[in-house]
């Protein structure tokens, strides 16, 4: 009889032992789950800054090509880069002085915004591309 209460308690202890294993196991899934919806999170809000950041393109930002950049707050950091990619073509020949000015070309800018951020000692970012109507620069 005895030797059946020294098996109870090697069982019992082997049942520990499994169990802390699967609670070890446990805690470290909730702790990625925990971790990857912060870094949901950080994009959502990176996409929601970028989309901002688009909208503003024509409107407090004039559309002309190079790049812009700066500080978005909160660890986040924008760049704006913006590209030629065709233009319009105008009729050639002598102007008809009875006739109005002939219109502006129309350039397609080619317009990328980038928010960007440190998590988890990584860089990471999130990039929008669109295209964009621009009247061509005057000369002179």
């Amino acid at each position: 009889m005895s030797r059946e209460r020294g098996f109870t308690l090697i069982e019992v202890l082997v049942a520990f032992v499994i169990a802390a294993l699967a609670v070890t196991v446990l805690f470290k899934g909730i702790g990625a789950g925990v971790g990857a919806v912060r870094t949901a999170g950080h994009y959502e809000e990176a996409v929601s800054r970028a989309e901002s950041h688009l909208a503003a393109i024509g409107r407090s930002v004039d559309i002309a090509a190079g790049e812009l950049q700066g500080d978005d707050g909160s660890g986040y950091h924008w760049r704006i880069k913006i590209a030629p990619l065709a233009t319009s073509k105008l009729a050639s020949g002598d102007p008809d002085p009875n006739q109005p000015a002939p219109p502006q070309p129309i350039i397609l800018y080619g317009v990328t915004v980038a928010i960007s951020w440190k998590e988890d000692g990584r860089q990471r970012e999130v990039k929008l591309q669109t295209q964009r109507l621009g009247v061509a620069p005057s000369n002179g």
